[in-house]
């Protein structure tokens, strides 16, 4: 059941995604940990309700090689890895860039460089 309602999630959240891709990210970093260590701090720093009350989710969808995406519910803010060398390129993605919550989860992001 967790595996299906993680994949209708991801379908529906898609979309969204690939309209904030059409557009330069809020912010490029880079990092010389690799791929999956980066993308496992990002998610857990995103579910720290202690930060985000109700809204801490955080989901990886590892669907293309080389590639990692870390996301929120409805995709409000998203984050693309990708690896780069022995280190990783990280891409964040917001849909309200000036909101706070999505300026906690970009300073959260910049911890797990």
């Amino acid at each position: 059941i967790g595996a299906v309602s993680l994949a209708l999630l991801a379908g529906c959240i898609s979309p969204a995604m690939n309209e904030a891709r059409s557009k330069s990210p809020v912010r490029v970093l880079t990092s010389a940990k690799p791929m999956p260590l980066v993308a496992e701090c990002i998610k857990f720093s995103w579910q720290d309700e202690g930060v985000f009350g109700v809204d801490a989710s955080a989901y990886i969808n590892t669907d293309k090689p080389g590639q990692q995406t870390v996301y929120t519910r409805s995709a409000e803010s998203f984050a693309d890895l990708v690896s780069q060398g022995t280190g990783t390129a990280v891409s964040y993605y917001a849909k309200q860039p000036d909101d706070s919550a999505a300026m906690r989860r970009l300073a959260m992001l910049a911890t797990c460089l």
